[in-house]
């Protein structure tokens, strides 16, 4: 195993693990929880690698408070042994044609039918690949790229770095709303974002980008909207969808997602037409991971 030598001893890639989970979750029970090791034994050997250095890594009070400056370094250097570490797996396993590992998405709620698309296109090409889809706000996709939690981000492209994201498609949204406010509406194909204040609401929360997004549409129509309900997720907004207790507004991929909705009625939103583009994050790193290297051929293959 790698290994850290410093005054005679040293600190394995476990170590490593434990001290980015850490900082991951800035709580000693969380990242204990995550690194599944008890709390006790995890706090032992953050200790132990502070004794190694003969240094002080963590800012503790009766919370963690976080790292010394040394702890920044060490975690600095942490996040890249661990990625260089999990790029050699992913290089030896790919030379026998049989890739495997963690791909680990971080995805905004909108983007969710994107990549499951994408995830099932990698899984038929690589059979042993495992993945893992969060859904996140952009920011917290932002800080996980950074260190190195995710592999990629699918967000907003306007809010992504342009240098490290590529385009994928543009979003289009949509009312979705029960058949009983349906009725209410008198056009049968579109309504207006006006004409769509005036219902019931069910919108994600106001720190996702989607809803900002939406609001900012509101505000520039002079029209204050009617959010009778708000979550963090679609599953949970769709689901009052389905009990006829709001409408909601919904990129198209959602929607085409749930066309099955009982008792739901779509419509395209007009006066304005609205798009934002979508895009796929992954920050440089070389060599590039075989995972990544796949995901890009399944990214292009599809658009």
């Amino acid at each position: 195993m790698t290994n850290i030598k410093s005054r005679g001893s040293d600190a394995d890639l476990r170590d490593l693990q434990l001290f980015v989970s850490l900082w991951r979750h800035r709580n000693f029970s969380h990242a204990a929880a995550d690194c599944n090791i008890s709390q006790p034994a995890f706090s032992n050997r953050i200790r132990k690698m502070e004794d190694r250095f003969a240094l002080p890594l963590v800012r503790r009070g009766n919370t963690f408070l976080g790292f010394t400056r040394e702890g920044e370094v060490v975690l600095k250097w942490a996040r890249k042994i661990l990625a260089d570490a999990e790029g050699l797996r992913q290089e030896i396993s790919a030379l026998s044609n049989n890739l495997n590992g963690k791909l680990t998405f971080g995805v905004i709620p909108t983007a969710m039918p994107f990549a499951a698309h994408i995830s099932s296109q990698l899984r038929q090409k690589h059979p042993n690949l495992s993945i893992e889809i969060h859904s996140l706000s952009t920011r917290q996709i932002e800080i996980r790229l950074d260190d190195f939690s995710l592999d990629a981000g699918i967000m907003y492209y306007e809010d992504a770095d342009p240098e490290t994201t590529v385009k994928l498609y543009e979003e289009r949204y949509v009312l979705i709303a029960p058949d009983s406010m349906a009725l209410k509406l008198k056009s049968q194909q579109q309504v207006t974002w006006s004409e769509a204040a005036l219902l019931p609401l069910c919108l994600l929360t106001p720190n996702m980008r989607n809803r900002q997004f939406i609001d900012a549409v509101f505000s520039a129509a002079s029209v204050i909207p009617t959010v009778v309900m708000e979550a963090t997720g679609f599953t949970a907004v769709l689901a009052q969808v389905a009990s006829g207790n709001a409408a909601t507004i919904a990129p198209v991929g959602v929607a085409e997602t749930f066309l099955a909705l009982p008792s739901t009625v779509q419509f395209n939103l007009v006066k304005p037409e609205v798009t934002h583009t979508i895009g796929m994050s992954i920050k440089d790193q070389s060599p590039v991971l075989p995972m990544i290297k796949a995901l890009r051929q399944a990214v292009k293959a599809s658009l």
